[in-house]
């Protein structure tokens, strides 16, 4: 525990004081189970904590080594993790098979990577640190589902036990058999951990005949025919061909189950983390392999661009003006990193960022004019005319030059549109101020947009773009 404390006071130079205190008392008091793939957003909720303050202190403390991060492949019907990852370089597949679900799913990075947070051993161990060893339902609690499904804290094994008839453990090579009395139900026979599953729909005259099941476990078939069989016994031949423990388990798929998967609750997607300052800052060079290309089908860029800088710097001279200069990058960093957002990259003096959705990105760009009016009435002068241009929509993330980018049609009119801005403008498409987080900040603040049908430059179609006064 002594090289815990050690952690604890170094990660306190990093990161909020509140955070690293709710960290160490989950350390030192919470469950097992409370310390596998932590969900930050709900523990900012559970701790009374600002989203991003939680997502910052998990990511420094994981960078000195007190937590593991994980990047979990989800199924968006059930919640499963259909794969885990320590990197979100190893999410190579075009791809991901849900055998519960019966789907198959292309991954993005908005709702289907969750990130999630594990207490490193070196700090505490847990059950979860041998995962092959952890009893069924805590198997389907901490490996399964993702941190997205809401699993409740009081009566979890009683909810479990609602819908599971029976289930087998088998170790590697382990042949075994399971009796039971199939009821006139949907069944699933669901084995998590090669993620295979039996369908057999139960249905018609109840019978007093045996019928028999044979179910063989590997890493290749995780799917078959859905079969159609009589209430009644049913024994099922089981056969484990891996070289790791599975947990065949015989599902009733009805109220119990779906009633359970069916609580939701925010989780921390791989989009938002790669928007997030500083997850940037930390894995600046660490996040996708140089031939990835991972879609995302909603991202808000902002880009921003000093009017007249080359003026400037022939008006008040080079070393007043990469002053100003300077302190105005360091103004727009610290008003994207506390709306959620990221600095992406700057270009001369221009800058581009991206958030996780509309509303922030125009609430930075309302703080950045405000901001940048404050520094010209310091210094006595209007130096600093800020042109904004923001624009949501798909894109891909890719790796360029070494660092995480982005690239589509939504980056070349978000682009586009902050060309078309004057000094002190902040002009958005129609995607971003139609948004209903967006209508309902620009309410608040009394703010009315003006509209106009624009032609972009390299864009065939004609733009809807709204100047923000």
């Amino acid at each position: 525990m002594s090289e815990a404390r050690d952690l604890f006071s170094l990660l306190r130079q990093s990161a909020d004081g509140g955070a690293v205190d709710a960290i160490e008392r989950l350390v030192d008091e919470g469950m097992d189970h409370q310390l596998c793939r932590i969900n930050p957003l709900a523990f900012a909720a559970r701790n009374g904590l600002d989203e991003e303050t939680a997502v910052a202190a998990f990511l420094h403390a994981t960078r000195i080594g007190m937590f593991d991060i994980a990047w979990n492949v989800l199924c968006p019907g059930c919640g499963g993790v259909l794969d885990t990852n320590a990197t979100l370089k190893t999410v190579q597949k075009d791809q991901y098979t849900c055998a519960l679900c019966a789907g198959s799913y292309e991954p993005t990075l908005d709702e289907m990577v969750d990130v999630t947070f594990t207490v490193s051993p070196r700090v505490r161990r847990i059950a979860a640190h041998t995962p092959h060893e952890l009893a069924l339902t805590e198997y389907f609690r901490q490996m399964y589902w993702g941190s997205g499904v809401d699993l409740p804290e009081q009566g979890y094994e009683v909810a479990v036990e609602d819908f599971v008839v029976d289930h087998l453990e088998l170790a590697p090579g382990e042949k075994g058999a399971l009796a039971i009395q199939l009821p006139a139900e949907f069944i699933i026979v669901f084995e998590p951990v090669t993620h295979s599953a039996q369908f057999i729909d139960v249905k018609g005259e109840p019978t007093r005949e045996r019928q028999t099941l044979s179910l063989t476990y590997d890493r290749d078939h995780i799917h078959n025919q859905t079969l159609e069989m009589q209430p009644g016994p049913l024994r099922i031949a089981l056969e484990n061909r891996t070289d790791t423990r599975v947990l065949p388990t015989v599902c009733i798929a009805g109220e119990a189950l779906h009633g359970l998967l069916g609580k939701r609750r925010p989780f921390l997607t791989a989009k938002r983390l790669l928007s997030n300052q500083t997850f940037r800052d930390l894995y600046r060079t660490d996040t996708l392999d140089v031939d990835q290309r991972l879609r995302i089908t909603s991202l808000t860029f902002l880009f921003t661009d000093l009017r007249g800088s080359t003026e400037l710097y022939e008006r008040v001279g080079d070393l007043v003006a990469f002053d100003l200069v300077r302190a105005h990058f360091h103004v727009l960093h610290e008003i994207v990193a506390a709306e959620a957002g990221a600095v992406v990259k700057t270009i001369g003096d221009a800058v581009m960022a991206t958030f996780p959705t509309p509303d922030r990105a125009v609430a930075a760009a309302i703080r950045m004019r405000d901001a940048m009016m404050d520094l010209n009435a310091k210094n006595g002068r209007e130096d600093l005319l800020l042109k904004i241009g923001v624009h949501e929509g798909p894109c891909i993330a890719v790796t360029l030059n070494e660092r995480q980018d982005y690239f589509g049609q939504t980056v070349n009119i978000a682009s586009r549109v902050q060309g078309l801005a004057n000094s002190q403008s902040i002009f958005a498409t129609g995607a971003v101020v139609e948004d209903k987080k967006t209508i309902d900040l620009l309410k608040s603040k009394a703010l009315t947009p003006q509209s106009n049908n624009v032609s972009l430059r390299g864009i065939e179609r004609e733009v809807l773009v709204y100047a923000i006064p």
